[in-house]
């Protein structure tokens, strides 16, 4: 039960991150939280495809700048291949994937840390 119920909470706590991101038109708007909720799913899911395609080119994301570079791109195609699969979500071309990105990426660690002091860990 405690993994059905940590899959349930990361699913909430990310549609909220990209409902919040997408409130502040930051290249990134979903129509509501139902469409945030499976875009949270499909974003999860095509993330999880597209680094195991990179594993299986045996191209690694590694650490340092040039990792966070990479990792943003792939981040930003993450969302721009999303697009296609949710039809409540829009993305605004790459830079809007980017800055959606970095915005999500920003809005996660804040909620991750608010909910860290109430004793959720996420």
């Amino acid at each position: 039960m405690g993994v059905i119920w940590s899959a349930i909470v990361a699913v909430v706590v990310a549609a909220v991150v990209i409902l919040i991101v997408s409130r502040l038109n930051l290249g990134l708007s979903v129509t509501g939280f139902g469409a945030a909720a499976i875009a949270a799913i499909v974003i999860a899911i095509v993330g999880a495809v597209v680094v195991w395609l990179l594993g299986l080119l045996n191209i690694t994301i590694g650490g340092g700048w040039l990792g966070a570079l990479v990792f943003l791109v792939v981040a930003a195609v993450v969302l721009m291949i999303s697009d296609k699969f949710v039809p409540g979500m829009t993305v605004k071309g790459f830079t809007g994937a980017v800055v959606a990105a970095i915005a999500i990426a920003v809005v996660y660690w804040l909620l991750a840390w608010l909910l860290g002091l109430f004793g959720i860990v996420i």
